[in-house]
């Protein structure tokens, strides 16, 4: 049972998701909350596996409460996943939540198993992105790499990095710019001796593009006339293929690495 916690202003939406959630057996509502302030209380009462966010909350907004959240929790901060679930899809609310702190980011539109998909993959350490906004961070993932090269140590700044697992965005308030497991870095030597010893295949590249695309497996199914499963074996041949854990962190690294334009 993932231990889950509900922080959304309107009592219809929140009062269906929760019964839509609980009734898939694996989630565990423990706390919800309508406003920012309360949701900061239940969130340190609580401290559940995973914390469903809006970002329209009527006193203070989402992100400025997770901001709060990671700042008064410190190191044990990051022990609480964060999906952000909300109807803003521009680029700004995007960036921002990630800069904040999240983990995952879903349109409210999602259906139940893509939600619970978020919850349960953001509950294993993963960042999922709502294909529809997937473009905004692979954008995000573009301008970091032909920035990456004049990030410097300098006497103060904020910048916005793409991380992973799979892409999160990080922002870094100081110039001690020291790398960990999350960063998505270029294709190392290593990962380029993999890659050449065991390259990716005309309908692996195929599918590449089309994860670089925005597509699901059901789209590219559609789109190259195969079954989903054949989908799903591609997928996972290529995440093998391409060292790196989920679709978007494979998409970014493809980018990086000249493999899709």
């Amino acid at each position: 049972m993932i231990r889950t916690v509900l922080i959304e202003d309107h009592e219809l939406t929140r009062v269906g998701i929760r019964a839509a959630l609980e009734q898939t057996g694996v989630i565990n509502i423990v706390g919800e909350a309508s406003t920012g302030k309360q949701g900061l209380q239940i969130l340190r009462d609580t401290q559940p596996d995973v914390a469903v966010l809006d970002i329209g909350l009527p006193d203070i907004d989402g992100i400025e409460m997770l901001q709060q959240f990671r700042q008064s929790q410190q190191e044990n901060a990051d022990s609480v996943k964060v999906l952000v679930l909300t109807m803003h899809d521009n680029e700004d609310a995007v960036l921002a939540a990630f800069a904040a702190g999240a983990d995952s980011y879903s349109m409210k539109d999602a259906s139940l198993d893509r939600l619970l998909e978020a919850i349960q993959l953001t509950h294993e350490g993963h960042t999922w992105i709502d294909p529809n906004i997937a473009q905004i961070v692979l954008r995000q993932a573009r301008k970091s790499q032909s920035a990456a090269s004049s990030v410097q140590a300098s006497p103060s700044g904020t910048t916005v990095s793409l991380g992973t697992p799979a892409a999160e965005v990080t922002e870094v308030e100081n110039t001690d710019l020291k790398e960990d497991s999350r960063s998505i870095d270029g294709v190392d030597s290593e990962v380029q001796q993999l890659m050449e010893s065991d390259p990716l295949t005309k309908r692996e590249l195929e599918i590449l593009e089309l994860i670089v695309g925005g597509c699901n497996n059901a789209q590219i199914a559609e789109k190259l006339y195969i079954t989903v499963g054949t989908v799903k074996t591609h997928v996972r041949s290529i995440l093998n293929k391409l060292c790196v854990d989920d679709r978007t962190q494979a998409a970014v690294r493809a980018l990086r690495s000249g493999l899709v334009n």
